[in-house]
């Protein structure tokens, strides 16, 4: 293989995480609308609770993406 097809590789599985926060972020969300449609009194702290998860996978989601745009374009600007 060759280098250029290794950047790709490389490229494409910083972007499947992203993919990947996408998919938690719909989850947790749904979970947490489901949890204060059974206990609507305890909303306030199921919303803080999700606040931080959702601030944690899109802070992991645009680091995926920077990494996936710094293997781009660094390492695919030596070759």
């Amino acid at each position: 293989m060759s280098a250029i097809a290794f950047i790709a590789i490389g490229a494409a599985v910083a972007a499947l995480c992203c993919a990947g926060a996408a998919l938690s972020m719909s989850n947790a969300t749904a979970k947490s609308v489901d949890a204060i449609a059974r206990q609507p009194e305890a909303g306030g702290r199921i919303n803080s609770a999700l606040m931080f998860g959702l601030i944690m996978m899109e802070t992991c989601a645009v680091y995926a993406l920077l990494v996936a745009i710094l293997i781009i374009f660094i390492l695919g600007g030596k070759i």
